[in-house]
């Protein structure tokens, strides 16, 4: 039997689904044909399932199924099919389906390419063992989060759900891709918005105040500190107990710090709190991964840097520098250069002695031009010359940025 009568035997399988899908940059309609493999998620959402594309596409997938409004445009769809970037899930394929049991319920189905952990599981993996995360781990993780924010923020759109269980890993190739744009949002500035969105665990000190604008990044340190702790950092087990497990740790706000919050907050008086310094609670992170947590865990939003900000950090000069270092040779105490090392200028390898195969300075000029002032730290060396190759032909040392303005997303 040649493949392509396997092929199509497969697909006539009772057991394979088939029907009209649309492919999202094109909007071409296409016939696809898909076996469900499994489970893969759940939650108020709707359901995730892992899946083989057959016909249409090939591959496994993860197909999220979610109820449609046919009232309103989704959102998240809107937005899926606008977005595209390494270290954001890529849609593949999307179709709409008539609910069996109410015909005014209608479900969305997006095609998502398909990332094996969460890396909520990921670093519990190491918790369990009784181990630390790897501070390499957590910078690579931290660091492709950053983009995919940085990114998302040039367009305007705030995702306000950052979590583990919103980012996948690859552990062969250390990519992490963020998904979940269930929450997200193209901000508007006169638009209003509600306080009460983000996983209560991430939900930024002013939101819980009542205030309406959003920052992804103190959730971002939320996940950063978590990855360091191995346990969640800020536990509460509600919306006031949240506030008073940040206070714990930051200490009581003060007057200004509550008006920069949210100016019309009524109740300003806090219980007199001294600040616990993150190095007593994280004893054995690296200075640099302090810093660069205090600086993100702040109470005034607009203190917090900016995503591309936080990018040039020093505790990711790790990922720029690479860790592929020259061999000793155990018969005469010479060195010897790996021959990668040799042939790529740069490597990174993971702690499972996997070497990272996931692009980390394949900026676009758009990235690039959130912080043109950052481009020379942004961009090492090593990668220079790709980038120049690339198709955009991007020369670091002659860079002018874009403007920004017209690739903003603008949603009805």
């Amino acid at each position: 039997m040649t493949a392509e009568q396997a092929a199509q035997q497969a697909v006539a399988s009772p057991s394979v689904h088939r029907l009209k899908a649309t492919r999202p940059v094109t909007g071409d309609r296409v016939t696809i044909a898909y076996r469900r493999l499994g489970d893969a998620g759940h939650g108020s959402f709707g359901v995730v399932i892992k899946a083989e594309l057959l016909q249409g596409g090939s591959g496994v997938v993860a197909i999220k199924r979610t109820k449609q409004d046919r009232r309103f445009k989704n959102r998240e769809l809107q937005i899926m099919c606008a977005v595209d970037h390494p270290n954001v899930v890529k849609l593949r394929l999307f179709w709409l389906e008539a609910s069996p049991d109410d015909e005014d319920e209608t479900f969305l189905y997006l095609v998502l390419e398909f990332v094996p952990q969460t890396l909520y599981r990921v670093y519990r993996s190491f918790v369990k063992r009784g181990e630390r995360v790897p501070e390499l781990l957590v910078q690579l993780y931290s660091y492709q989060l950053l983009r995919a924010l940085s990114y998302l923020h040039s367009l305007g759109i705030c995702h306000r759900d950052v979590k583990p269980h919103n980012l996948m890993c690859d552990p062969d190739s250390g990519r992490l891709v963020l998904i979940d744009f269930g929450s997200a949002k193209v901000l508007k500035p006169d638009e209003a918005n509600v306080a009460y969105t983000c996983s209560r665990f991430y939900r930024a000190p002013e939101l819980i105040l009542g205030a309406t604008l959003y920052t992804d990044l103190w959730a971002l340190g939320c996940v950063l500190a978590e990855l360091l702790a191995g346990q969640v950092f800020f536990p509460g087990r509600d919306g006031i107990d949240q506030l008073v497990e940040i206070v714990k740790v930051l200490g009581s706000p003060t007057v200004r710090e509550i008006k920069a919050m949210h100016p019309s907050y009524q109740n300003p008086d806090f219980l007199l709190v001294d600040p616990v310094p993150f190095s007593s609670l994280l004893p054995h992170a690296s200075p640099a991964a302090l810093d660069l947590l205090a600086s993100l865990l702040v109470y005034t939003p607009r203190f917090r840097p900016s995503a591309a900000q936080a990018l040039s950090h020093p505790f990711f000069d790790d990922l720029r520098r690479g860790n592929l270092r020259p061999l000793s040779s155990a018969a005469n105490g010479s060195l010897a250069v790996g021959a990668e090392r040799q042939s790529q200028g740069w490597g990174l390898v993971m702690p499972n002695g996997k070497k990272v195969k996931a692009p980390l300075f394949d900026f676009s000029a758009q990235e690039l031009s959130v912080r043109p002032d950052l481009v020379r730290i942004l961009v090492p060396s090593h990668a220079r010359a790709a980038l120049l190759a690339g198709p955009e032909h991007i020369d670091v040392e002659r860079f002018e940025p874009v403007d920004l303005a017209p690739l903003r997303l603008w949603l009805e």
